[in-house]
């Protein structure tokens, strides 16, 4: 839980509007998670942002005659949350079916097919073959994360890529239409995405990868709701496939390779590096899907190295980071570089990857606990659809570490509750380059919140999946209340 000493209200000291509120939430809980992770009793909201946070003889003046007031009795307001590695369109045509619970079942469904993932990716009955089948899925998916208090998802690859991809979900067509969404002010969330310029979970090369960055024009952002951050990249498989690469060996002698295409592993890791650097040298941020121990240290190095060429705060990070060290854990923290994980695939997957590589590599296996000792910036996501995008099974996973037969997966990387709600809120809005306006409750802020139809006081950890959420507002809009 929450620390105690957390449950005295305190009133956040910011110069504020008097004016009165569009919308009032009082006689709560609201969880600030700005500096010294604040606990206030209510909190004002008017033109799309928070106007002053305190107990409710602070708030009560800015209650007019048009305020919309609502009592909490009890409940907790967190920050919107924001799930940092989230795949909208693919979402809106898979769900409610999960991959993760195709990789559970006896035998995989009809549309499952394998990848370099090894999640057996699977793909929309039929592939999205126009504009209006994509903003369909992507609507779709803004109405279930308004459900789940989600504010703000990240798109980790969408591009020319996979314009002839087998599923139709992640070609450049999708940012295009993501952005005429959010120009017509139809988003429920706001949507950060990622360009990509290989194949989703499989083989890119050094040529193809160059000529995206200069030929490749995508749309223009739209301030607040749309953004194109940068690139992401497929270094490695996973280790349950045997596809990630690994200093530890597989137990048939491997150690897996890069996904970079390339005649050598020499000539795959310099190609890695190198769009490392073409892409870093270009401005934009780039996340990397690493997860085996030798990719992880190796991207971890490029991402120094390309940092130090010219000192930008690039928010560059890993992806999955299955197996990372310590020494690449501090590499990560002196660099700046985050990591971005799903804890609920670690429980999920544990014994795949002790069959695959041995027990002893599960001491580095998805170190969050270690990575924020370290302090390197943990955000917490879904991946969704290979895992439900409900943040409350993800906070659950990363305190308790335990999975649906009772059993913990690595409890030494169980992490607080407090540092779980942050990854998912906070350190996202660093991810996103939006921490100065969004990702905690202070005045000034988006008015992104979630409302929780409890007191997380009361509420053990492994519950919470059960906890509804009552109310989600974005921008100051309610766009989601039982």
């Amino acid at each position: 839980m929450l620390s105690r000493a957390k449950k005295k209200m305190m009133r956040i000291e910011r110069r504020d509007d008097s004016a009165p509120g569009d919308l009032v939430l009082t006689r709560g809980r609201v969880h600030t998670l700005g500096a010294g992770d604040g606990l206030a009793e209510a909190i004002a909201v008017r033109n799309g942002r928070i106007t002053r946070v305190g107990s409710h003889d602070d708030i009560a003046p800015l209650i007019g005659r048009e305020t919309r007031v609502i009592d909490l009795a009890g409940r907790s307001v967190l920050p919107g949350i924001n799930d940092s590695h989230l795949h909208g369109v693919w979402l809106g045509t898979m769900w409610p079916n999960l991959l993760m619970d195709q990789l559970a079942a006896p035998a995989p469904g009809p549309e499952a097919h394998d990848t370099g993932h090894g999640h057996g990716h699977g793909g929309p009955a039929s592939r999205l073959e126009t504009s209006a089948d994509r903003r369909a899925a992507i609507l779709r998916t803004g109405e279930l994360l308004s459900s789940l208090g989600v504010t703000s998802y990240t798109e980790p690859g969408l591009g020319p890529g996979e314009d002839d991809g087998p599923t139709g979900c992640f070609g450049s067509g999708a940012l295009r239409d993501y952005a005429d969404l959010a120009a017509e002010g139809l988003l429920n969330a706001r949507v950060t995405a990622l360009m990509l310029f290989g194949e989703l979970d499989g083989a890119s090369s050094l040529e193809r990868f160059t000529r995206g960055l200069r030929e490749f024009t995508p749309p223009a952002d739209v301030p607040g709701w749309f953004r194109v951050a940068g690139v992401k990249i497929f270094a490695d498989g996973i280790p349950p496939m045997r596809t990630a690469w690994t200093d530890e060996p597989y137990a048939d002698g491997t150690y897996g390779a890069l996904l970079v295409e390339g005649a050598t592993p020499e000539r795959r890791e310099a190609d890695l590096v190198a769009m490392i650097e073409a892409a870093h040298a270009a401005g934009h941020q780039i996340g990397v899907h690493a997860t085996g121990s030798r990719t992880t240290r190796r991207v971890a190095e490029a991402f120094r190295d390309a940092g130090a060429r010219d000192g930008r705060d690039a928010r560059h990070y890993l992806i999955h980071g299955d197996l990372i060290h310590p020494p690449t854990l501090a590499e990560m923290a002196a660099a700046g570089v985050g990591l971005n994980t799903q804890v609920g695939i670690a429980v999920a997957t544990e014994e795949m990857v002790a069959a695959a590589l041995g027990p002893d590599a599960l001491r580095h296996a998805w170190p969050v606990r270690d990575a924020l000792a370290a302090g390197v910036p943990l955000c917490l996501s879904s991946d969704a659809p290979v895992l439900s995008p409900d943040w409350r099974k993800g906070v659950a996973a990363a305190v308790t570490r335990t999975g649906l037969d009772g059993r913990a997966r690595g409890p030494e990387q169980r992490i607080a509750l407090a540092q779980a709600l942050r990854a998912y809120t906070v350190t996202p809005a660093w991810q996103d380059g939006a921490e100065a306006w969004k990702g905690t409750l202070e005045p000034g802020k988006a008015a992104d919140l979630c409302v929780l139809d409890a007191d997380l006081f009361d509420v053990e950890v492994a519950a919470l999946p059960e906890v509804p959420v009552a109310l989600t507002v974005v921008d100051g809009r309610i766009v989601h209340e039982l």
